[in-house]
């Protein structure tokens, strides 16, 4: 069997670009009748419109696209995409235009060129609106030819191995921001891990320098530490594979810092307990052997049967296929080993890239065998487009395919057997949706298996979904915190605003009615049209509606279409107020009710919550998964769905406190650091409590306040990367 060393956290960075004669032959090696005029033109257009330009790194600037084609030739891609990485900068950044590329390399590599440029900057655009529009034309260029994200993630990949050139932190953060919470997700949707493994390393040191040095440092440490134990676990596989008649290569490596890092963040474990820091990849011949291999391991040693998994029969929606299992070998240590043929790691690296080939004597894409190992990347992204048929902001289009792009799937059925594929957590909302949006709009409830449940509850692999419907649609807008797909929630919303919107209009339009019979004016003898032309609206409708929605007060309005005229209300200071920033909100409240965070579970902005009507304190928010809430599940009544406001809506300085329990070796400047930890994560401590003190430990509970429940998150996490804590979870009661 052969061997691997450990591979680099960052891999070094070369300053030297192809040559025009090596990216050809490269790209000639795996595709022989590739047009090598065409190869030329392109590599000798990209410099001549880029010119003198430079990069920040002082490298002339055609020397990134020349890198990006050399990204894609070593994922083997067709010509044209060749030709589009070296043009794809051209039409944004020189005064080369669509129209130019199309007249010279034709149609594919234009459309492929458009759909990676950006829109051009318009006077007034923020930079979250333009980066949320960008991201809708990439898509929608995206679900038409799956190119156009290849190009991209390459293009992101070289930005981000030359991105300590930039020269504003701010930039390098945004990018790095972008890079982590889009573009990695997206190639792991599409199963490119070498890309997104390698982005979400360079992603997390700009974002996270001290967290990603401390864990870069702490695996040089038990490298250091346990070099024998690993080589060790190593010739023990080999042995065991060669006595039982198993032939394959082994390849030995260190988890990646995010990856560990992530695994900080969502489990409640510290470093020292994470036991699969080193894991192991089998590479054998056939199907055959991998379930050989994988019985001769589990013959072998002691296995941990929580961590077996099989991708094989049950790929992953990218079509990520291998066995994995965990087992304890020398020294009691947990070992991971995958095992898998040398095409499932192919996918497992490459993904859809590893599908271009010949067939029918053309280089192109085979989908078919793509969708035979269940790749079906297309389908993955239409997923995305969809929301915008239901009318959604390219903002909200933004937010909820961030939200799409890191959860698994769920399988579940209609009454007729049909098989409907959601997103992991998904409830029967998103699951009529996906049926059909007028179905979801007329929803009323559901039954999971022939029995009637909440519409809060979340699916299981293989559930029978019924769903119940009303009469007409109906617009209920606390359900869309009941929702997970961007479909689901952006439909919602849409159902939500139309209802809402004439709920507005009729209710400016009778504080309007009032208003004017406060300076003696009788409505009916007022030109609706010309009082609102004289407030800046184009029609009385808009006017009520601003009006209802307290954008525009009623005093304002009768200072600006009448003025001159006495407002009783305006001098006895009446005139109507903005309402005080609220975190939570909820329809049909009850006017005056008091709303209380429950202490229990600490809801935080970004947790998926509930109301509960509790005598004498009026509404208790609580999270959705709060013990105290099966209490009261047969009291139903008393249940109230409520939701976030958003940000903005809230006031930007409204925060709220969460509660986190830590464990701490008993030494001198323990508690400095952990304190600067939370001080860098942007967390701030307003309470601490002293729980038990040991010659070993100390326990405490911090209160720190945060914007929401993932800057908490962050918080945790940050703190359980330090060497000085043994524990660090969120208190949920």
């Amino acid at each position: 069997m052969k061997s691997s060393g450990r591979s680099e956290a960052s891999p070094p960075r070369s300053r030297g670009y192809l040559r025009q004669y090596e990216l050809v032959e490269r790209v000639l090696a795996y595709q022989p009748d590739a047009d090598e005029e065409a190869l030329n033109k392109a590599y000798v257009f990209t410099t001549l419109r880029h010119g003198q330009q430079l990069r920040h790194s002082g490298d002339p600037y055609y020397a990134h696209p020349v890198a990006v084609a050399g990204l894609l030739t070593e994922l083997k891609m067709d010509q044209a995409t060749i030709i589009a990485g070296l043009l794809h900068d051209t039409v944004e950044d020189t005064d080369a235009t669509v129209e130019d590329i199309r007249r010279l390399f034709g149609d594919a590599v234009a459309d492929l060129v458009d759909g990676v440029t950006k829109l051009p900057k318009l006077s007034g655009d923020g930079p979250r609106q333009k980066q949320a529009e960008n991201f809708q034309k990439f898509i929608l260029a995206t679900t038409r030819d799956i190119r156009v994200l290849i190009v991209k993630l390459a293009d992101r990949l070289h930005n981000m191995r030359t991105i300590e050139f930039m020269p504003r932190q701010e930039s390098r953060l945004r990018i790095a921001r972008e890079t982590i919470d889009i573009y990695a997700p997206l190639a792991r949707r599409v199963g490119l891990s070498i890309y997104a493994t390698e982005l979400e390393d360079h992603a997390f040191r700009i974002i996270n320098p001290e967290a990603y040095e401390a864990i870069v440092l702490r695996l040089d440490e038990l490298l250091s530490d346990d070099r024998a134990t690993v080589a060790r676990i190593h010739s023990d596989i080999e042995n065991v594979m060669r006595q039982r008649g198993v032939a394959g290569e082994l390849y030995g490596r260190m988890k990646r810092p995010y990856s560990i890092w992530r695994k900080l963040e969502t489990k409640s474990i510290s470093f020292k307990d994470l036991g699969d820091v080193f894991a192991y990849r089998l590479i054998v011949s056939s199907v055959d052997e991998c379930y050989r291999a994988l019985a001769a391991a589990h013959q072998q040693w002691a296995v941990l049967s929580e961590r077996f998994k099989d991708y094989i029969s049950v790929p992953k929606p990218n079509g990520y296929r291998s066995l994995h299992t965990t087992f304890l070998g020398p020294g009691n240590r947990r070992v991971e080993l995958q095992i898998r043929t040398a095409e499932m790691n192919a996918i497992a690296e490459r993904g859809v890239a590893a599908h271009w080939t010949y067939k029918n004597s053309r280089y192109g894409f085979d989908a078919e065998a793509a969708r035979a190992v269940g790749i079906d990347a297309e389908a993955e992204l239409t997923a995305f487009a969809d929301m915008l048929t239901h009318g959604a902001e390219p903002e909200e289009f933004l937010e909820h395919a961030k939200l799409q792009m890191y959860r698994d799937s769920v399988f579940v059925f209609t009454p007729k057997g049909k098989l409907v594929k959601l997103p992991a957590g998904s409830t029967p909302l998103d699951f009529a949706y996906a049926v059909h949006s007028e179905i979801g709009d007329s929803t009323v409830g559901a039954r999971i298996n022939n029995v009637e449940r909440p519409l809060r509850t979340a699916l299981e692999n293989g559930d029978v979904v019924e769903i119940l419907r009303g009469p007409a649609p109906a617009a209920h807008a606390n359900w869309e915190g009941l929702a997970v797909t961007g479909r689901a929630r952006s439909a919602i919303r849409r159902l939500t605003r139309s209802a809402e919107r004439g709920e507005f209009i009729a209710i400016g339009s009778r504080l309007i009615d009032h208003a004017l019979r406060r300076i003696g004016l009788e409505p009916s003898e007022v030109s609706r049209p010309e009082m609102a032309e004289r407030a800046g609206f184009d029609r009385f409708e808009a006017l009520s509606e601003a009006v209802g929605r307290g954008r525009l007060s009623t005093a304002d309005l009768l200072s600006v279409a009448f003025p001159g005229r006495d407002d009783p209300a305006r001098q006895q200071g009446s005139v109507e107020a903005d309402p005080a920033p609220l975190l939570v909100a909820g329809d049909g409240l009850t006017p005056g009710v008091t709303l209380h965070l429950a202490e229990c579970c600490s809801p935080l902005p970004g947790d998926r919550i509930v109301g509960l009507l509790a005598p004498e304190r009026g509404i208790e928010v609580h999270v959705i998964d709060c013990a105290r809430l099966g209490e009261h599940e047969e009291a139903s009544e008393t249940w109230i769905d409520l939701r976030w406001k958003p940000r903005e809506a809230a006031g930007g300085d409204v925060l709220a406190v969460g509660r986190i329990h830590v464990t701490t070796a008993n030494r001198r400047g323990a508690l400095a650091v952990l304190f600067k930890a939370v001080s860098d994560a942007q967390g701030n401590i307003i309470n601490i409590k002293t729980l038990k003190r040991s010659v070993d430990f100390f326990d405490f509970e911090f209160d720190i306040e945060v914007e929401d429940s993932r800057r908490l998150t962050q918080i945790v996490a940050a703190i359980r990367a330090l060497s000085v804590v043994d524990r660090a979870e969120r208190i949920r009661g």
